[in-house]
């Protein structure tokens, strides 16, 4: 009997998965730390004979290399990719066995990228279980526009091929196991869920039921911003990344973390945006160690600049220096616990700044205060309706574009609160007088804001 065991990293909306029989296993599209991998593997009580890649991953890290190289496996990579290491290279219609009665076979699904290809795990010749990667997503599929705007429309219309292929030569109950799509931004569109088959996709995937020409237009149509980090990933597992380094970064005092902010560098404070907004470091940033630190801090941060960590425990640290390592952030030029009492040097105070619900805004609009609303959402999102008279720049731009940003108290809100938080952080480093709306963007309506909807302007 087969097992399909899910690891998630939900921090970059990606799964991986470990999948095998009694006595091995293969690991598909593996993280950066795969000694989660290792422990799962261990509590099977299974030995990993395979480890498969997808593709050339964009958004993160991959462990593939090191964890075939850990185990001895054998390291399957699709035969177009171009990378500069040793692997097996796998093209359309090769078999791996992996255990008794349970082999791999490879299926070439061009689209997220030109060399994707997916693995269908056959049990006694049945297929059982389809780790589709990029290609078929749970109610989507992998954008095409990763790899070169001149392919994307080629790629797009070879995403619908891929999945109608999937659909057509694999039965309605096998699973469908994709390494994107829960909040990842290689998805292209809202494509999610926990589950499905390809009987499920069938009835529910758009890839599925529009003709090729309506897909690509709408998948063209519906793609958001790429991750600036992305631009790193590919190149970084083309050439054979090395092994993950989570040994504790060197812990710095008061004096140190002052000299590292004079000299331009990120001081990055993981606590809470309540506890930021309350006291912190003049000149830190605030991505909290809940939000999706990875993302947006690989987004935002110039390319090897330092950065400094702070966190309330030891534990936020090692989880942040975790997450940081899977895309490629590898070492904390230093770290502090504790408290800002502890982060400024003596005679010096924390910062702060205020935090408001919508109903706040709504107040402070009525005053005599010359008040600027700043919608930090993604253009997607800002493209459903926006309030009237705000201004806007996607968080990813905001500290590039401080400077726009009209003279008075700033209001900052996005969807939920996280992203605010981290963009009136940068706001309040720059000396701007800044309030966080940390409220929910439904209660903008309700709070009697006035919002523009794309049918009125």
């Amino acid at each position: 009997m087969f097992f399909a065991d899910v690891l998630e990293t939900q921090g970059l909306g990606n799964r991986s998965y470990l999948a095998g029989g009694a006595r091995a296993a293969v690991v598909v599209d593996p993280p950066r730390d795969i000694d989660r991998l290792v422990e799962a593997a261990a509590r099977r009580g299974v030995r990993i004979v395979a480890v498969a890649e997808t593709h050339v991953h964009n958004d993160y890290v991959t462990g593939g290399l090191q964890l075939a190289r850990l185990t001895g496996a054998r390291y399957l990579v699709p035969a177009a990719a171009s990378v500069s290491y040793d692997r097996v290279p796998v093209s359309d219609g090769d078999v791996e066995d992996v255990d008794e009665g349970l082999a791999l076979r490879a299926v070439a699904t061009p689209g997220h990228t030109p060399h994707h290809t997916s693995y269908v795990l056959e049990e006694d010749g049945r297929a059982v279980a389809a780790f589709t990667g990029g290609s078929l997503l749970i109610g989507g599929v992998g954008r095409p526009d990763l790899v070169e705007p001149r392919l994307t429309e080629r790629l797009a219309r070879a995403q619908h091929a891929s999945a109608h292929r999937l659909a057509a030569e694999l039965g309605d109950d096998v699973a469908v196991m994709p390494t994107h799509g829960f909040g990842s931004f290689c998805s292209s569109g809202e494509a999610g869920g926990e589950h499905s088959t390809i009987g499920a996709e069938k009835t529910s995937n758009p890839a599925l039921l529009q003709d090729v020409d309506e897909f690509v237009g709408e998948t063209l149509a519906g793609l958001d911003d790429i991750p600036a980090y992305y631009a790193h990933m590919g190149p970084a597992n083309a050439s054979g990344p090395g092994p993950i380094d989570l040994t504790a970064p060197r812990r710095a005092d008061a004096g140190e973390i002052a000299g590292r902010l004079a000299a331009g560098e990120w001081v990055v404070d993981l606590r809470s945006r309540v506890a930021f907004a309350e006291g912190h470091v003049a000149g830190s940033f605030n991505f909290e160690i809940d939000g999706q630190l990875a993302t947006y801090l690989a987004w935002m941060i110039p390319w090897g600049k330092p950065v400094t960590l702070l966190g309330a425990s030891a534990e936020e640290v090692t989880r942040a220096q975790r997450e940081l390592a899977r895309v490629g952030i590898d070492r904390p030029a230093a770290a502090a616990v504790g408290s800002p009492a502890d982060w400024v040097r003596p005679g010096e105070r924390p910062s702060s700044f205020p935090r408001g619900t919508f109903a706040d805004l709504a107040a402070a609009l009525a005053g005599d205060e010359r008040v600027v609303v700043l919608d930090v959402r993604r253009d997607g999102e800002r493209s459903a309706g926006w309030i009237e008279d705000s201004v806007h720049i996607p968080i990813h731009r905001i500290h590039q574009r401080l400077d726009e940003v009209p003279d008075g108290t700033v209001w900052v809100h996005c969807a939920g609160g996280m992203r605010a938080a981290v963009a009136a952080s940068m706001l309040d480093a720059a000396g701007r007088r800044v309030v966080a709306v940390d409220d929910g963007y439904a209660a903008a309506a309700e709070a009697g804001l006035t919002l523009v909807t794309p049918s009125e302007g």
